[in-house]
């Protein structure tokens, strides 16, 4: 028996949480009347009252019947409808007006007597069709009448902004939201910070200009946000002063929301949606995050972007779908917590949106910042997975107001490859002739359909020229600015390639700094070759006249003596490209040379010179002298030559 009782007390436990929230949030079917008016109305005897009726903007139903009765034992007898009928004894004192564009009609009743106290429907179409509201008509006898409460006709989805005034007195006072439940008033939301759970995100309290008045915006309402409210001043139920609310919940033309919560990986980005109301295409639209305080705007339709946010975030409006796409990118943890769609429409909807940020990979990659030269080249690189490889692929140059596509000579993939799992794809944004107005934030992103999805942020840099403009605005100018005889200064290209291909542009030189200098050390070294050519002509000319008859073996030939000198001795290299440790050594411990006399043996030699070998000795000399000279433009060029003998002096 104590075990059947221990598991119908957890039976009993379970249900309580249930049953409270049922309680608490009124279930869909007691709130589907689309009709909605005061729930009573109060008027001074002899004096008027007005009853305000709400209906949906349908167009079946700003063209259908609206009227007034009042209820008896088994019908409701019309006093006055909008087809022009006035029941018996109210001709004069009763009348009825449809404003359909906004969804109301109000009946206004005059010359108020006791007999009128009673109950009263305000409806549409036929009496018997229940489509109407219930009002209680009371009247006062004394000289003031009950405030009644503000009444709300909010589309499920919608938002509404509740303003509460209660004067100067109350300036510094606690400012509060509550809504009227069996148990008393449940908290919603006030100025100490503190905001009920079921509304977290989507409900905002703001203080106005006027000392004492402040707003209440909620969004994304539903069901079970339909009720009576207070907003008040003070404490409820101990102090100050209170304004009752009444907001009812009809089930209109739904503008599609999407999805109330959004993921997006650390360093990725997230791509939000909101949705509006045609009729308020042209209307101010704002992007904002929440906070138990206010809305920090983060970006709006007229350019502003929040600094914190620069390059991070941009808006992207589609007046044809009625959608407005939020693209955030560079997710860190500090970007958790609510953000609202917002318009400076008071009847506009008001989107919720709840973005986490989770561990993970972001699927697109690269550098986060590259630098580049003034007329220099710059190479942006952005790789994607095979996820996206049937994505659009696009480049385009951040500014506050928008992300100004790059022209792009190819935006397409290479053939499909097989096995593309095994290498992810990369797309390319090559500069040729880099411009300080190029300097800025570019994001590579993928798309499909129309529909926005990851990106990626990179920041060039760009070193040297004047820089005009803020930094991080990326000079705020046109990507491909229109030169003169339209002719572009730089050449932009977007190229897909797989990742481990090298393109033919990004291979180096191997003996040139920069095309320049390049064509300065070949300028050079040619001039240097057409005096070098002419010499040894003239050289040989007269080497010939000149030569010595030389037997060797049984061969005679004309052979000048100088020409056994190596042309080594005197420092000349035989490749002005290379180094001297680059020469490969040729009987380097051939010649063992021996201390002793080296004076006396110089000018032994110079004494057996006859005239002509002098002559040898000064052409080649002169040639020695046109060899260092090449050898300097080469090293001007990148090469390294080497240098004469420390002390050579001329002598063979």
């Amino acid at each position: 028996m104590s075990l059947l009782a221990f598991i119908a007390s957890v039976f009993l436990l379970c249900l309580l949480p249930a049953e409270a929230a049922r309680s608490r949030y009124p279930p869909k079917s007691a709130v589907l009347n689309p009709i909605f008016g005061p729930r009573e109305v109060a008027g001074l005897l002899g004096g008027s009252v007005t009853v305000k009726c709400f209906y949906p903007q349908t167009p079946v139903n700003k063209h259908d019947r609206k009227y007034w009765c009042r209820e008896a034992t088994r019908s409701c007898q019309t006093i006055v409808s909008s087809n022009g009928y006035v029941a018996a004894g109210y001709q004069g004192r009763v009348a009825i007006m449809d404003f359909s564009e906004q969804g109301v009609f109000l009946v206004n009743v005059s010359g108020l007597a006791l007999a009128d106290r009673g109950s009263y429907r305000c409806g549409l179409g036929l009496n018997n069709r229940a489509l109407s509201f219930q009002v209680k008509l009371d009247i006062s006898e004394g000289p003031n009448v009950p405030e009644e409460a503000e009444l709300f006709y909010v589309e499920l989805g919608g938002s509404v902004t509740i303003t509460c005034s209660f004067g100067p007195d109350y300036a510094s006072a606690r400012k509060y939201l509550c809504k009227m439940e069996k148990s008393g008033c449940r908290n919603i939301i006030d100025t100490y910070g503190k905001v009920d759970s079921a509304y977290e995100g989507r409900i905002l309290l703001s203080n106005e200009n006027t000392a004492g008045s402040y707003s209440i915006m909620v969004t994304q309402l539903a069901w079970e946000d339909a009720g009576l409210y207070l907003c008040g001043a003070g404490v409820y139920g101990e102090s100050g002063e209170t304004k009752e609310v009444d907001l009812h919940v009809y089930e209109g033309t739904d503008v599609p929301q999407g999805k109330h919560t959004v993921l997006g990986v650390k360093g990725g980005s997230v791509a939000i949606e909101c949705h509006y109301n045609a009729k308020e295409r042209s209307s101010l639209k704002y992007w904002c995050k929440w906070r138990q305080n206010g809305c920090s705007r983060i970006i709006d339709s007229n350019g502003f972007v929040s600094d914190r946010y620069e390059g991070r975030v941009t808006m992207h409006d589609d007046p044809e779908n009625n959608t407005l796409t939020i693209i955030l990118n560079q997710l860190a943890d500090s970007d958790n917590g609510y953000y609202w769609c917002m318009t400076d429409e008071n009847r506009e909807k008001k989107t919720s949106k709840e973005l986490k940020v989770v561990d993970g990979e972001p699927g697109l990659t690269g550098e986060a910042e590259v630098e580049a030269s003034v007329d220099g080249q710059a190479h942006l690189a952005c790789s994607y997975p095979c996820k996206y490889y049937s994505y659009e692929k696009y480049w385009c140059k951040w500014t506050p107001t928008g992300c100004t596509p790059v022209e792009a000579s190819d935006q397409g993939h290479p053939e499909p490859s097989v096995d593309c799992n095994k290498a992810n794809k990369t797309v390319l944004l090559n500069f040729d002739h880099v411009a300080s107005t190029d300097q800025g934030w570019y994001w590579c992103g993928v798309k499909r359909n129309g529909v926005y999805g990851e990106t990626r942020a990179t920041y060039l840099r760009v070193s040297g020229g004047e820089l005009g403009g803020k930094a991080g605005s990326g000079s705020r100018g046109e990507v491909s600015p229109v030169r003169a005889l339209g002719v572009p200064k730089k050449l932009i290209s977007t190229h897909v390639v797989q990742r481990h291909q090298v393109p033919a542009r990004f291979a180096s030189l191997s003996c040139s700094a920069s095309p320049s200098s390049l064509v300065l050390a070949l300028v050079s070294v040619g001039g240097v070759l057409a005096i070098l050519a002419t010499v040894f002509a003239v050289y040989k000319y007269r080497q010939i006249k000149r030569s010595d008859l030389v037997s060797v073996g049984s061969y005679h030939t004309n052979i000048s003596m100088s020409d056994f000198e190596s042309a080594k001795e005197y420092g000349a290299s035989d490749n002005a490209c290379m180094t001297a440790t680059q020469e490969t050594p040729i009987g380097g411990d051939e010649f063992v040379s021996t201390a002793g006399e080296p004076e006396s043996t110089a000018e032994a030699k110079k004494a057996k010179r006859s005239s002509k070998e002098e002559a040898d000795v000064a052409y080649s000399a002169f040639l020695l002298q046109a060899g260092v000279v090449a050898q300097g433009h080469g090293a001007e060029g990148g090469g390294d030559a080497a240098a004469p003998p420390e002390h050579w002096d001329g002598r063979m």
